[in-house]
């Protein structure tokens, strides 16, 4: 069975490629978007913390024992210190600066972090084996659906509207929001701004090391991971509109989707049309899709 004479099993099969993309561009321009629209930080260091998750999970089970499982929790904790860290010691100095020191700062954590690993582990991808629950897969007749697959993309959707709603919809995310507007009036009501702000940043690293130990069994460890996705993610994040949760979470999943179907119909043109979508959304809404004018 074909359908615009592609046959049925590649269309979907791509369509499954697009949705694991668009999972991990949903995840990691959510970080961003957390860390920018609460921060007011360009956080450039986003895809070589993505890639620090991947390799925690990697030495958890080689010097530990831990497996998958627990890589889940610890990855994220481990890589969002790291963060706490970095916004205590270099970024808290910047907050009332231009963006671009931000991100020129953030730009250099991210070369010394991925030379560093790059330095130790070369440029060779380390295996990284699913967990055994999540192996093998389902014949759903037009398509081959392998478990681990489709956990990363529930667990994912499941992840990124947890956030959306905590952020939007919770008293926590009204406080977070209003020490973006306001922190003089929020520290008044005795709410310590300066940590929650520290806390936000670590809660947009952690995000992308989630992200890291879910691409680790399929896209294996690599110290350049990070490099080449972080590009495609500000433009998912642009796309959808600076500091919008919901814009980076509809965007990343929709924009991964159209990606993998322009493999099918256009394979020529699958590197470039993020960035064709991306030229043509700024002439029409510069503030992005789900984005507010200034």
């Amino acid at each position: 069975m074909t359908i615009f004479g592609v046959p049925t099993q590649a269309l979907f099969g791509q369509l499954l490629i697009g949705l694991i993309n668009g999972a991990f561009y949903a995840l990691l321009s959510l970080g961003l978007s957390v860390i920018f629209g609460l921060l007011n930080i360009i956080n450039f260091a986003h895809g070589a913390q993505y890639m620090m998750g991947a390799f925690v999970a990697y030495f958890a089970l080689q010097w530990t024992g831990l497996g998958y499982w627990p890589s889940l929790l610890l990855a994220p904790v481990v890589v969002g210190l790291f963060g706490i860290v970095l916004e205590r010691t270099m970024l808290k100095r910047l907050y009332q600066l231009d963006h671009l020191y931000g991100l020129l700062l953030t730009f250099g954590v991210a070369l010394v972090v991925q030379g560093v690993f790059r330095n130790q582990f070369g440029s060779s991808g380390l295996p990284y084996t699913a967990p055994a629950q999540l192996t093998g897969g389902y014949n759903l007749g037009f398509m081959f659906l392998p478990t681990y697959r489709a956990w990363v993309v529930v667990f994912s959707l499941v992840v990124c509207f947890a956030t959306w709603y905590v952020i939007e919809r919770t008293k926590l995310g009204a406080y977070l929001r209003a020490a973006t507007e306001n922190p003089t009036l929020v520290q008044a009501f005795g709410i310590n701004v300066p940590r929650m702000i520290t806390l936000t940043y670590g809660f947009g690293v952690a995000l992308a090391a989630l992200a890291g130990v879910l691409a680790a069994p399929i896209y294996q460890v690599n110290p350049l991971m990070g490099a080449d996705l972080i590009i495609v993610v500000f433009a998912v994040v642009v796309i959808g509109g600076l500091g919008s949760i919901m814009g980076s979470i509809v965007t990343g999943f929709g924009l991964g989707v159209i990606e993998g179907f322009t493999k099918v119909f256009y394979p020529e043109a699958s590197n470039t049309v993020i960035f064709v979508i991306m030229a043509l959304v700024l002439l029409v809404r510069p503030a992005g899709l789900f984005g507010r004018a200034t």
